[in-house]
């Protein structure tokens, strides 16, 4: 097995291991919340950028009852440090948190957790996204992503969405092409695209 596919896995097993340590699932179905895994974890896409990516859906939401859930989770001491965005009153009518997790070997893990309620326009949407990727993927396109992942600079910031766009749209399949691809679909905001 490649090199880049066994450090893929290695990440995605260690992210689940940190969801469990923390016990995000259950903290939250402790607010009678609905909690997805959405992003790269969610379709075993994670590579070198380490995030574990969450979306949570309540009746409503306010900053005391997240806060709340959000403290509980920051009392593991693995936890470093968070910060919160209140985006409530604008049209992503939501919560994002961010939490960075150090492990044993001192890599650092961001956690987002986007806590919106039920009425949001967004509600269930990256969670679809995810789906039609998840259908969409074959071994060789799975391949391809996890090594244009692998081969991308750790100084770059890329979506994650823009690989699988470029690689399930395009049939990109060389960092090169990749490159110019993001040249003609420049990222403004939310990627759109589904597949």
């Amino acid at each position: 097995m490649e090199d880049f596919l066994l450090i893929s896995e290695s990440n995605q097993h260690k992210a689940h291991s940190i969801i469990d340590e923390l016990q995000i699932e259950n903290i939250w179905h402790s607010y009678d919340a609905e909690i997805n895994l959405v992003g790269s974890l969610k379709m075993e896409l994670l590579m070198k950028h380490l995030d574990i990516d969450f979306h949570v859906y309540t009746q409503n939401v306010t900053i005391t009852e997240s806060f709340s859930a959000i403290l509980k989770i920051c009392r593991n001491p693995n936890v470093k440090k968070f910060w919160f965005k209140d985006l409530l009153n604008t049209d992503e009518n939501c919560l994002e948190w961010h939490l960075i997790y150090e492990d044993e070997n001192s890599r650092n893990w961001q956690i987002d957790i986007i806590h919106m309620p039920y009425n949001s326009k967004y509600y269930g949407y990256f969670e679809k996204v995810a789906a039609r990727i998840l259908s969409r993927l074959t071994e060789d396109s799975k391949r391809t992503i996890l090594r244009l992942k692998y081969e991308t600079p750790d100084n770059m910031k890329i979506m994650g969405i823009e690989y699988y766009r470029a690689v399930l749209e395009d049939g990109v399949s060389t960092f090169e092409k990749f490159e110019k691809f993001r040249e003609l679909y420049p990222v403004e905001g939310v990627i759109d695209w589904v597949p």
